[in-house]
């Protein structure tokens, strides 16, 4: 069964996750919280797997609580973000905070179940829909660029391919499977990955992955 803990202001928006996740098997709701303030004690309470959040809330909002979710405990569950096709500026800040993925508040519900299966199986998940317009939001918003290109020459051919599949939300296991190697490598890989392109974790090595069109948001 995989935790869910559900962050929305909405409770109406909270409903309806609650129904899309409950009536499939699999997933179970650990906790509900009306603003980011109360997520750091239910986390707690509640030892979620996945936190899905939405990104705007009236004292706190989702990138700045998984800001500080992220520095009270850097092993903190993932963060899915929930947005709107106007929170760009916010979801790139959700992204610099440590966020795992992003994904549209109407979406699908079998959407909304991929990427809780996604993130909590340690992949990141980033919603097609809006993905280039939030990278440029980061982009713009981001301190002056680093010399992608050089950290890219760094990487084997196997890591770029890893990268590649890394940029597209693939999780260890399925990466694994994909190039037929074991989960305990591509671990190694996505180490040595995250070492040579000084990025801390999987959403970053997306939106660099994007960033550098080593993937395109169409792919």
């Amino acid at each position: 069964m995989i935790r869910v803990l559900l962050v929305d202001d909405q409770p109406l928006a909270r409903a309806g996750l609650r129904t899309i996740l409950c009536l499939e098997e699999g997933f179970v709701i650990v906790g509900e919280c009306a603003d980011g303030t109360e997520v750091l004690e239910a986390v707690r309470g509640g030892a979620p797997e996945v936190i899905v959040m939405d990104v705007r809330m009236p004292r706190l909002n989702g990138a700045e609580a998984t800001r500080q979710l992220r520095a009270a405990d850097p092993a903190a569950p993932p963060v899915l973000i929930l947005t709107t096709f106007q929170d760009d500026e916010v979801l790139s800040a959700a992204l610099r905070a440590g966020a795992a993925g992003f994904l549209l508040k109407d979406a699908p519900g079998e959407d909304i179940l991929r990427a809780v299966r996604t993130v909590a199986s340690g992949g990141a998940y980033l919603d097609a829909a809006v993905t280039a317009r939030v990278l440029l939001a980061y982009r713009e918003s981001s301190a002056p660029r680093i010399d992608v290109g050089s950290r890219l020459k760094e990487l084997t051919q196997r890591e770029l391919e890893v990268l590649r599949l890394v940029g597209r939300g693939l999780s260890n296991d399925e990466i694994a499977e994909q190039l037929v190697i074991g989960e305990g490598t591509v671990k190694t890989h996505v180490g040595r990955i995250f070492d040579k392109l000084a990025v801390r974790d999987r959403a970053a090595a997306i939106v660099l992955a994007f960033d550098s069109g080593v993937v395109r948001p169409s792919a």
